[in-house]
This record gives C-alpha cells, sequence and structure tokens, in this order.
C-alpha cells in the first residue's frame, strides 16, 4: 500500500475525510487514526493542526502516527469507569495495535 501523510484540522468533519483516505486499509487502522485525531481535539482543542502518517504493507505491519503541535505531556491510557461516556480510546487503540 502507498504510504499516507495528510496534514488537516482536528475537528469532527475531519474524522470522516481521514477514513476516506484511509479506504485500503483495514478496519482496525482506520479506527486507531480516527480514536487518535479524537484525542486531539478532546485534549488539545478543535481546530489543532495534525499530520496523520500511516506506513507499511497490506499484509504486514502498518504504522499509524498521528502527531499534533502539543508536545507538553504524552498521552496515557486512563481507567474508565463502566458508566463514564470518554476515557476508552487510548486502550481500544493499544488493544488493536498489538493485532
Amino acid at each position: 500500500m502507498t504510504p499516507l501523510e495528510l496534514r488537516l484540522l482536528a475537528t469532527p468533519k475531519a474524522a470522516p475525510e481521514l477514513r476516506r483516505h484511509l479506504r485500503e486499509h483495514g478496519f482496525g487502522v482506520r479506527l486507531c487514526a480516527t480514536e487518535l485525531l479524537t484525542n486531539v481535539i478532546d485534549h488539545l482543542g478543535e481546530g489543532t493542526p495534525v499530520t496523520v502518517r500511516v506506513t507499511g504493507a497490506a499484509h504486514s505491519h502498518t504504522r499509524v502516527e498521528v502527531t499534533d503541535p502539543g508536545a507538553h505531556a504524552m498521552p496515557a491510557i486512563l481507567s474508565a469507569t463502566g458508566m463514564a461516556e470518554s476515557g476508552r480510546g487510548l486502550a481500544l487503540v493499544a488493544q488493536l495495535a498489538t493485532r
């Protein structure tokens, strides 16, 4: 598969656009990239500029990177309670990434 590098603003409308650009990749890749984009919106704010890079072959490992200008903290997996409306995105990405 062709490596992808996409620069966009982290907005809710960017998520479907990102999934369209990743249509040749599997569901897990699209879900990971979307979750990482959503993490930027939630923690740095809507409209934050991001770069999404996806590299790898169709039947090999795929690398998904979402970079942003927020160098002040690294993302951390939270322990979400059963009724919490958020806090599961990075745990989901971690589980998908091991596949």
